[in-house]
């Protein structure tokens, strides 16, 4: 698969350095700085439980996203599309138009949420009308394309959400959509006409005839709240609104590294348009995660990766599609590189601070052998990408000694950007606000604060 020539369609411009923003409203957007599982669901969790927040908009990815939750009482959902607020009651989920939107394992995935103790997660979601369907087709054929590649493999989750927006550029008119759900007849047109296309050009897949796909996705459309585009602007002005990104900055379509990337916008540019088309544009206060050590799911830049750590985690394992869960110490050099590209963020929230102290040497990286720094090309251009990636695969990284005695202190330091959100656990219970954001043209605080009383 290939994807549009540069300068198409491109998701968010490099500033290399902090966008010029407005006053900062009551709205959140919670962006991963690494290559994904940060611990966007924990900090999204927390805002929910610590601020009267109306609605989690999801604003890019699908059914591929795992944002773990854990409550105090030991409940646990790994939240792929209902947005990670759920476990709070009334906190209502809106799946934008920038989602696909996999109906299938939205029915799996609201099941378990009421094994949990949440019955009614359907009943607080509203999914735009324009969003792609991910389908059991573009599931088939993006696992026979990995299978394909054999040791070559880029990694992916293999749920058919980049086939899905492949699809939607190359057939705009014709790729199922989730307003299609209301329509049979028309989707049947559609989910034949893509199955046809993949199996001419992949072969027979492994997938469900139409019609027994059909009754689901009729079924979808009877359960949820189906919008039009226009449906966010109202939400937006008539309450608190948290923008939950899925995966990372370092895997964005565009600005990743190529072609170990996943095919979305992973920066804040979507939850920004969004914002942008209700009249708010720039107001929205920016929280990138970060944890004290840098993973990654599958091949690819890890240039910090260091075996010896001994790490494991019980919610990111081995798999068949994504491959290894890896650890490397903390990669400022491409954690700055993610902020630029981002356009910056107004504060962050630094996860797994109870790794520290539990004798391991974690370090810092601030600079690689052979690359002076990360620096931003125009997006889109690919092949610029690639030629990064192969570098990043042959460098190697440069330690702080010895390791930081304050770890958020450190991070500030080398990023330049203030550590407002410290996590030391999995519960909302576990993190600790470190300093208030503040409205530097109005003077006032941006409630990053818990309620207490």
């Amino acid at each position: 698969m290939t994807r549009p020539a540069a300068g198409v369609v491109p998701g968010g411009t490099v500033t290399g350095g902090p966008a010029a923003r407005g006053p900062r409203g009551q709205h959140m957007i919670v962006v991963d700085l690494g290559y994904g599982d940060a611990g966007k669901g924990t900090v999204v969790d927390w805002l929910c439980a610590t601020r009267q927040v109306r609605t989690v908009v999801r604003f890019n990815g699908g059914a591929q996203a795992a944002h773990n939750v854990v409550l105090r009482d030991g409940r646990h959902h790994t939240f792929a599309q209902f947005g990670a607020g759920t476990f709070r009651p009334g906190v209502c989920t809106h799946l934008s138009r920038h989602v696909v939107v996999d109906p299938l394992a939205l029915a799996a995935e609201a099941d378990h949420l009421a094994a949990v103790g949440v019955p009614d997660a359907f009943d607080r979601l509203t999914v735009d009308g324009e969003a792609l369907l991910a389908t059991p087709y573009h599931r088939a054929a993006n696992r026979a394309r990995e299978l394909a590649r054999g040791a070559d493999r880029h990694g992916s989750c293999g749920l058919g959400v980049g086939e899905a927006v492949a699809y939607g550029l190359t057939h705009p008119d014709q790729a199922p959509r989730v307003a299609d759900c209301r329509s049979p007849e028309l989707l049947r047109r559609r989910l034949t006409a893509l199955r046809d296309r993949l199996s001419a050009e992949l072969g027979p897949l492994d997938a469900p005839p139409v019609a027994d796909c059909l009754p689901a996705y009729l079924a979808f459309a009877e359960r949820v709240t189906i919008v039009d585009p226009g449906w966010l602007s109202g939400e937006l002005r008539a309450g608190t609104c948290v923008f939950e990104g899925a995966q990372g900055v370092l895997l964005d379509e565009w600005h990743g590294f190529h072609p170990y990337t996943t095919w979305s916008t992973t920066t804040t540019a979507n939850a920004e348009a969004l914002l942008a088309e209700a009249g708010l544009a720039g107001s929205a206060t920016r929280i990138g995660v970060l944890r004290t050590v840098t993973t990654r799911h599958g091949p690819g830049p890890l240039v910090t990766e260091d075996p010896t750590l001994g790490l494991t985690e019980p919610h990111n394992g081995t798999n068949p599609w994504q491959g290894r869960f890896r650890f490397g110490h903390f990669d400022a050099v491409a954690h700055a590189y993610a902020l630029a590209v981002n356009g910056g963020v107004d504060g962050l929230a630094l996860t797994h601070l109870d790794l520290v102290g539990q004798g391991l040497d974690l370090r810092i990286c601030r600079r690689y052998t052979d690359l002076d720094g990360l620096v931003p090309g125009p997006p889109g251009d690919l092949d610029r990408q690639a030629a990064l990636t192969a570098r990043l695969l042959r460098t190697r990284p440069v330690y702080d000694s010895p390791p930081p005695a304050d770890w958020p202190t450190a991070v500030e330091q080398a990023l330049g950007v203030p550590v407002v959100l410290t996590s030391h656990g999995p519960t909302a219970e576990d993190k600790r606000v470190r300093k208030v954001l503040l409205d530097t043209e109005g003077g006032t605080a941006t409630r990053l604060t818990v309620t207490t009383g």
